[in-house]
């Protein structure tokens, strides 16, 4: 093998990684592709669902909680809040809300209707619903 790096071998390995990448990202794509719709739960998605969605934008949760990794973490994770509290203490711990307990984070009281309970509930079952491969490892998030 020659000493020098020629104009010739810099373009062979700049057009050679260039075809190798091209082709990995269209591979990746492909299987991304394939994967994803069956990772899909659109059809869970209800008018209560979308209306605890809009509970959930509109009272600036993510301010304070993430939901699936995104948001603040002021406040626990909610993307599996179903799965480990269940529908009814969820509830009850929205409606207690401010505790009272000196030296704890607070979430204020939002007064929400039992209507809007129920959406917020089903927003927060939706998302619990969502296939994240796996992740978070343990129910606790």
């Amino acid at each position: 093998m020659s000493g020098t790096f020629t104009k010739s071998m810099a373009r062979n390995v700049f057009y050679g990684g260039t075809v190798f990448f091209i082709l990995l990202f269209l591979a990746l794509t492909f299987d991304s592709m394939q994967t994803l719709p069956k990772r899909d739960n659109r059809q869970a998605l209800t008018e209560q669902v979308a209306h605890g969605k809009k509970l959930w934008e509109t009272n600036n949760c993510i301010g304070c909680h993430t939901l699936l990794g995104e948001g603040a973490y002021f406040a626990p994770e909610l993307g599996n809040v179903y799965v480990r509290r269940g529908p009814d203490f969820i509830k009850a711990w929205i409606q207690s809300q401010p505790t009272g307990t000196p030296g704890r984070r607070q979430m204020p009281q939002f007064n929400f209707s039992d209507e809007e309970l129920d959406a917020l509930v089903a927003f927060l079952k939706y998302s619990s619903e969502i296939d994240t491969n796996n992740w978070p490892p343990n129910v606790e998030g």
